[in-house]
């Protein structure tokens, strides 16, 4: 099943990357063509949205980068599980958040619990925001985003650094119900951010800068010298209205005696949009360099997408492998996986004379229940019980729903009489642990045989005693542990 999964990931990955491949040449020869055909049009209907489309390409990998870091770690199975585990040991999300940064080069990364409130950062833990605080009002404003909107992008002083001005992704997370359980994201410094435009701007010989929907002048290269609003730029200011109402525009305009062509395009990923001006024309050495750069960004999204996409289909791959591995009910390892570990270690035991115990378990009077209860209850029952098996037995065994109500464990480098007390303690919590049924408290107990490894004694030998022994433990009243020597 693994070859054939990994064949079938292979086929796709090929298969895609031919298509974006061929996609973006035919897309970018094209462009070329049509911009080449045409000097005196290409500024204002070909050249400047063709630049454009290559400075988002490379806000795709820049700009937008944070945007998929905050995304991987708010659907990352460890935060959400170490959340839901009432936040236990937080130097480990710490390390995290310290990795994640270490990583990716980002200048911050931080997650916010709504439970605790505890603000986490890379650092440690900075603080516990409050609704009280102006300064954690992004929070709140991030929690009560649109259901469709699951994340914002905002500019404010960095909270382990008041001294600076960042620029924060911040994504919400939810459970695996999909409930909101807090936020987490990365920033990156306004001052990077600047450069990082002013390299645009070297690049292709423009100007770039970000405005929001409202005009208001957002990011810009370092040594941006203009006007706080598109609506007191000379020449933006009359065409302030025609550039916020449209996702994408073109036009030209003419100051002091020069020609100023503009090409904007609203990006949903910031709610901003991006502006991109040129003085004057340029002949055909820049038009050729600019097909050589987007087809160099073309090989680097694609190879994005499919990094991006190779992640995607291994996760998926690494879920299938889970499904055949574990039992659905109760999430415990299923007897397949039960019975692969027993071929390897009772092999290794009497090669290293080392012990090795069996536990098997079964719930007492489990048709009892169903017929009492129904078999929803039933169904607790048994998540109940698997639950405390696999938090007894979370470092120093294998636990298996051997089937129907019965369990088995296997205990490595355990001897009988240290087996039977771990069996002993663990049939006192579980009958001890009270179920509420409909308002009615639901004692579970349950009935073990416990069997240690023997000489030249084989896996089924092993198990056949454990059964045995637990068959007595049954005729002996139930609730009890019974040894087999």
């Amino acid at each position: 099943m693994g070859m054939s999964l990994w064949n079938d990931k292979k086929r796709t990955m090929w298969l895609l990357a031919v298509l974006l491949l061929g996609a973006f040449l035919v897309t970018s020869g094209f462009s070329y063509w049509v911009a080449h055909s045409s000097l005196s049009q290409q500024v204002e209907e070909n050249t400047l949205p063709l630049t454009s489309d290559n400075i988002y390409s490379e806000i795709q990998q820049d700009l937008l980068k944070p945007i998929f870091i905050s995304s991987l770690m708010a659907h990352d199975t460890f935060v959400r599980d170490w959340t839901l585990g009432n936040e236990q040991q937080p130097e480990r999300l710490i390390r995290y958040l310290k990795e994640i940064q270490e990583k990716y080069g980002t200048v911050t990364s931080f997650f916010v619990s709504d439970v605790s409130h505890n603000y986490y950062h890379s650092s440690g833990i900075l603080k516990q925001i409050s609704e009280a605080d102006p300064n954690d009002s992004w929070y709140y404003r991030t929690r009560g985003l649109p259901q469709s909107q699951d994340y914002e992008i905002n500019i404010d002083l960095d909270t382990a650094d008041r001294t600076k001005t960042t620029v924060f992704v911040n994504n919400k997370v939810f459970d695996y119900d999909g409930n909101f359980i807090g936020v987490t994201g990365v920033g990156l410094e306004v001052e990077k951010v600047g450069a990082l435009i002013e390299h645009y701007q070297k690049r292709y010989n423009r100007r770039v800068f970000f405005v929001d929907r409202q005009g208001t002048v957002m990011l810009h290269s370092v040594d941006y010298s203009g006007a706080a609003t598109l609506q007191q730029t000379p020449g933006l200011a009359e065409n302030a209205i025609r550039i916020l109402a449209n996702p994408s525009s073109a036009f030209s305009f003419t100051l002091e005696g020069e020609t100023y062509f503009i090409n904007s395009r609203y990006v949903p990923e910031f709610q901003w949009y991006l502006l991109v001006e040129q003085r004057g024309t340029q002949g055909d050495e820049q038009l050729l360099t600019t097909l050589w750069s987007n087809l160099g960004i073309s090989l680097l999204v694609t190879s994005i997408v499919l990094l991006t996409a190779n992640m995607t289909l291994g996760r998926y791959q690494r879920r299938l492998e889970k499904m055949a591995s574990t039992d659905k009910l109760t999430g415990l390892a299923n007897r397949q996986v039960f019975e692969e570990q027993v071929t390897r270690a009772i092999p290794q035991a009497h090669k290293q004379h080392s012990p090795l115990s069996l536990l098997l378990f079964d719930i007492d009077h489990f048709k009892r229940i169903n017929d009492q209860y129904g078999h929803s209850i039933g169904d607790l029952v048994l998540k109940s019980v698997s639950l405390q098996l696999q938090q007894h037995f979370a470092h120093a065994a294998v636990v298996c729903r051997w089937g129907g109500e019965e369990f088995i464990v296997l205990l490595k480098g355990t001897e009988l009489t240290e087996a039977a007390a771990e069996a002993e303690l663990i049939r006192r919590k579980i009958s001890e642990h009270l179920l509420q049924i409909n308002k009615a408290e639901l004692v579970v107990t349950i009935s073990g045989g416990i069997a240690e490894l023997q000489s030249q004694e084989t896996g089924e030998q092993l198990l056949n005693r454990a059964d045995k022994a637990l068959y007595q433990a049954k005729e002996n009243g139930r609730n009890n542990i019974v040894l087999s020597h």
